[in-house]
């Protein structure tokens, strides 16, 4: 949907100097059309400059992105939202500097689009800026990197194959980390430390409240997860294995619960959906131990003298905006599988499995849903015509942003099993 007024750019990287930054940048000039109208932003121009020179070399046939020099106050922030149709924002820890990036783009009709895992950060975001965007035609999705784009196409697949195959509703989904070999950037290690000392428990408690990111009520109870995985955190399923607790569930289970309401509630997905996540395990015990490591661990987290500690060590790890060497992340690699269930009153109901595997660098990937996303809000004006403006969330950019993400090397498959 083309906006109001002229744009000087088509879209404005921020942070391009961070280590997502710089990988999203790389993708963009390797992959985006040579076209594009674009510029990198942050507080150095020096640092922003390398760059630009830097990823050149890439592809020196392109239009080379222009140098937008800002500070992170929301009059710096209006007067560079105002110069481009969208912005790619990768400043981190999310929760302390951009909170002002979404109030920018929100009130100036800007399109937005970051790779945040802060749900506590979202739900505030939602709270002060939906509105706001949805009057300005202002597309805002947070978490459209490895948080949690994977989980919300997977469940939308996966939910819109059931209906199109047999006119029904999905009951359940199960998903699984089936495989993650990566390491951990330094703004992540920042982050994880650091939110607990930016929100209250009660806030965090708010934020992590079932369908909290919902505008639609979800079912009352969940009756799908056994007794056994709420003591232990220990679940099996037949075609994912032995599965525990995910660290990176409560953000993913909260972004797909928020798409099932954006796209009406019982009237998409069906009135009885859940959506459960876990990881993959070797075995049950090793499940346990896990499961009660991480809640140990976030405790520990809770407690002041401790977390002060972990930040220490977070930052002797690798500093905010720094991250393992390409020939490191040459070597990762990523896979999500998912197993739905349709709703119906039968012994053996009708199921889908679901796929999605990417090889290569993660933060690389990070990059990449970043920039296809992007292309999907530039192109493909009847989608964006339709979704109008909000806090909205990946899988709100449908079958396109799928297409966009296979042709970049991803693998995302989706089919029905046979019947049991």
């Amino acid at each position: 949907m083309a906006l109001p007024r002229p744009r000087q750019y088509d879209l404005v990287l921020l942070g391009a100097t961070g280590y997502t930054g710089k990988l999203c940048a790389e993708h963009i000039t390797k992959n985006l059309p040579t076209d594009l109208r674009w510029a990198v932003s942050g507080r150095s121009h020096e640092r922003l400059s390398a760059v630009v020179e830097e990823i050149k070399s890439y592809n020196p046939d392109r239009i080379q992105p222009a140098v937008e020099v800002v500070t992170l106050t929301l009059d710096d922030l209006r007067s560079l939202a105002q110069k481009s149709r969208l912005i790619l924002n990768t400043v981190g820890p999310y929760f302390r500097y951009s909170s002002p990036v979404v109030q920018a783009c929100a009130e100036t009709g800007t399109h937005y689009l970051d790779v945040t895992g802060e749900l506590p950060w979202v739900y505030e975001m939602v709270q002060k800026y939906h509105d706001v965007a949805k009057v300005n035609n202002a597309i805002i999705i947070p978490e459209i990197g490895l948080e949690s784009a994977p989980s919300d196409l997977l469940a939308w697949s996966l939910a819109t194959l059931i209906q199109e195959k047999f006119s029904l509703g999905t009951k359940e989904v199960v998903a699984s980390v089936h495989d993650m070999h990566s390491q951990p950037s330094g703004g992540t290690l920042a982050t994880v430390v650091g939110i607990l000392d930016h929100y209250s428990l009660s806030e965090l408690a708010k934020a992590s409240a079932p369908w909290a990111l919902s505008p639609v009520g979800g079912p009352k109870s969940s009756t799908h997860v056994p007794l056994v995985t709420r003591l232990l955190g220990v679940r099996k399923q037949p075609h994912l294995g032995t599965l525990t607790t995910s660290i990176t569930a409560g953000p993913n289970v909260a972004i797909v619960q928020r798409t099932w309401g954006l796209l009406g509630g019982p009237k998409s997905y069906g009135p009885n959906f859940q959506y459960h996540e876990y990881m993959r395990v070797k075995n049950s015990l090793a499940g346990a131990i896990i499961h009660f490591a991480l809640a140990l661990g976030m405790v520990a987290l809770a407690i002041p003298p401790l977390r002060w500690l972990c930040q220490y060590a977070a930052h002797s790890f690798y500093a905010p905006g720094q991250g393992a060497a390409k020939e490191v992340t040459a070597e990762e690699s990523f896979e999500l599988r998912a197993v739905a269930e349709a709703d119906e009153d039968l012994p053996k109901p009708k199921r889908a499995m679901a796929r999605f595997r990417y090889n290569g660098g993660i933060y690389y990937l990070t990059g990449v849903f970043l920039a296809e996303a992007a292309m999907v809000i530039l192109k493909e004006d009847e989608l964006t015509k339709n979704l109008g403006g909000g806090l909205l969330t990946p899988a709100m950019l449908g079958q396109p942003f799928i297409d966009r993400l296979r042709k970049a090397g991803i693998e995302l498959e989706c089919r029905i099993m046979p019947e049991q």
